[in-house]
């Protein structure tokens, strides 16, 4: 059994002790589903880590952006430093998918930036998965979609061990056939070199540390780790394990059994639109597949390989692919997947099936695809949903879904800081614009901020103009607004350079700013997926970071939405306050240094430097290029790839001039 061990200052506080207990002692049981319901702040991630090191099984937390799990990644990492926490997520900084247009005769190739760090983190997370029984992966949507076999993958691996006798040469073709390139020149991730009776191998999924093979003869002599960069001799070992360089990597058998089934599907639906009278799909597939194959019996591998999966697997139609899962159902029979805000990632979860295929059938039915690439696919809802063992749904505001699945949903509702929900008001909306006038100055004046959630970018922009005007601080956020505005805006709220941020439903979730006392919601009486009991319940936890958190609600009629939303909040105000009471609390807002990571603030800066391209000196615009290059690098190296790609994006619109 692994054991997992979280390393924390803390203990658990408030509703944790109970929410721990409850969630491992089910999942011990054996029940399949369970839900922790936790408010914001509650401290939901501690109480995650210490389910995992209670029930010691190895876990996949799944959540629905790569941002999300950058942030779970980094704290799971400092929660079990001794463990294998490894990330998962799409190795692409951009990624267009082909299409075809049938109305316009328009066909969208793929076009793609692959993150040479992510990809590494995704082939360490496999080969950890196939190597040790302490391992936690952090995901996104991508493990949902289709990978090679894990068995395939397990089985092409190289076992080197000292004192065994290899021959070198059959050594280095094995390293072709696992997906490695002879690199003497330049050394990097999937190259081996030779000197002499020396063999250096840099495995695919290492981050810094290559390793040397020494031999004398035939007879491996010697078997250590050094740094690629510095070449610095370090750990010796007895033997070692090289996995392969990608995974879809296949067994020479297999591939020549591939190419096989291939040539008969190929054969097949060339008759089809023969018989169809359809030539301009028959040779626009005929050369595309020939193509293809050519590639993968030259080489292994393709472009788009993944299309072909089917066969290099072995599946059958319609069966469902080989996903992250399954990677942990080799090595584990029993394994937790916790998916974080799943009130969220769920639904989407749902919808990747139907928009992959739909988009796939064009393609399939115009000839730029064989049928077999319908299956490779992304595990549908009902496949996801039943394929592992012990499922731990954590969010806020969990939906039906969950709590009708769950044998026992743990309720989280006392903050450790004693913090309560925020008291709720409802006014009527005759007046919302005035009445949140005046009620805005005093809180204000406290040195506090206020955030409004309004239903239209028109009516964000319209407001703040009118706030504006009246002398008030206010500034607007919504979807037309890139990263770097984001990310500036929010910093100079917190800094207090202004003081009234209006925005949509960009505001339900990931913003934590303890200076927020005061939300308004209005027109809340507007039913719909903005001012659904689950929109509403996260706009409110906003002013749950300040002590004197309130929000105002402006309707002209109480929805089924309010009132679920209030009910809910009294009871939990009531269960938080008698916590304070009987423990002698008092509550605090929460402390968070604003990053002083200059970062944002200096992208912030090239920002604005770019919104003044068209006067700037093309030496000044190069040096901008270089600015946001490094920036951009560092933001990857950081893990915050959706900003990296951001930054990218600047990049190509600068250098467009």
């Amino acid at each position: 059994m692994p054991n997992f061990t979280v390393s924390s200052p803390y203990q658990p506080a408030g509703d944790q002790a109970q929410a721990i207990e409850q969630l491992s002692t089910s999942i011990e049981k054996g029940n399949q589903y369970q839900t922790l319901l936790g408010v914001t702040g509650s401290g939901k991630t501690y109480t995650m880590a210490k389910v995992i090191e209670k029930t010691k099984k190895p876990t996949l937390i799944m959540t629905h952006n790569k941002t999300l799990a950058a942030q779970l990644y980094s704290e799971f990492k400092a929660f079990f430093p001794n463990n294998h926490v490894e990330y998962f997520i799409s190795y692409y900084d951009y990624y267009q998918p082909e299409a075809y247009l049938p109305r316009q005769d328009l066909f969208i190739e793929k076009d793609s930036s692959v993150n040479q760090e992510l990809e590494r983190l995704r082939l360490s997370a496999t080969a950890s998965l196939l190597s040790h029984d302490d391992v936690i992966v952090i995901a996104s949507v991508s493990a949902n979609y289709g990978l090679g076999s894990p068995e395939d993958y397990r089985s092409i691996v190289q076992k080197l061990t000292v004192g065994d006798e290899y021959n070198q040469k059959a050594l280095l073709l094995r390293l072709v056939d696992m997906g490695y390139k002879r690199n003497d020149e330049f050394f990097d991730r999937g190259d081996f070199r030779v000197t002499g009776e020396v063999i250096d191998i840099y495995p695919a999924y290492s981050e810094e540390f290559a390793v040397r093979i020494e031999f004398f003869g035939d007879e491996i002599e010697a078997i250590y780790e050094f740094n690629a960069l510095t070449g610095e001799k370090e750990e010796e070992k007895k033997e070692v394990t090289i996995y392969s360089a990608n995974q879809f990597i296949v067994s020479k058998e297999k591939l020549a059994r591939a190419v096989k089934s291939i040539e008969e599907e190929l054969g097949e639906r060339l008759a089809y639109y023969q018989k169809e009278d359809r030539m301009i799909e028959y040779n626009r597939l005929k050369q595309r597949t020939e193509f293809d194959l050519e590639m993968i019996e030259a080489t292994g591998m393709c472009k788009g390989i993944e299309n072909y999966s089917r066969h290099l697997t072995g599946k059958k139609p319609g069966e469902t692919p080989y996903s992250m899962m399954d990677y942990f159902e080799a090595m584990h029979d029993d394994y937790l997947v916790i998916v974080d805000e799943s009130h969220v990632s769920l639904s989407q979860f749902r919808g990747m099936y139907a928009g992959d295929r739909s988009r796939k059938e064009v393609l399939v039915d115009h000839g730029f695809r064989l049928p077999s690439a319908l299956d490779n696919r992304p595990l549908m809802f009902d496949e996801y949903i039943n394929k592992a063992p012990h499922y731990m749904f954590v969010s806020a505001t969990p939906n039906e879904l969950e709590l009708g699945l769950s044998s026992v949903v743990a309720e989280q509702v006392v903050r450790p800081t004693g913090l309560l929900d925020p008291e709720i008001e409802v006014i009527d909306s005759t007046y919302q614009v005035e009445d949140l006038h005046d009620r805005m100055k005093p809180v204000i004046e406290k040195g506090e901020r206020v955030l409004i959630t309004v239903l239209t970018k028109k009516m964000a922009e319209e407001l703040t103009s009118y706030y504006n005007d009246l002398g008030l601080k206010a500034k607007y956020m919504h979807s037309d607004l890139d990263a770097i505005e984001r990310n500036q805006v929010i910093r100079s709220l917190r800094l207090g350079e202004f003081d009234i941020l209006v925005g949509i439903n960009l505001l339900r979730e990931g913003l934590d700013l303890p200076e927020v006392s005061l939300v308004a919601i209005l027109d809340a009486d507007k039913e719909g997926f903005l001012r659904s009991k689950t929109a509403l319940i996260q706009t409110s936890g906003r002013a749950a970071r300040n002590a004197n958190g309130k929000v105002l609600m402006y309707a002209k009629k109480m929805t089924d939405s309010m009132k679920a939303t209030i009910e809910t909040t009294r009871a939990r105000r009531k269960k938080q306050l008698a916590y304070n009471k009987k423990h002698g609390i008092t509550p605090k807002t929460t402390i968070r240094e604003l990053d002083t990571n200059l970062r944002v603030e200096d992208a912030g800066e090239l920002y604005n430097k770019r919104s003044k391209l068209d006067k700037m000196p093309k030496a000044e615009r190069q040096q901008l290029v270089k600015e946001l290059k490094a920036k951009m690098l560092a933001a990857a190296k950081n893990l915050e790839f959706e900003e990296a790609a951001r930054l990218r994006d600047e990049i190509a619109k600068v250098k467009k001039l």
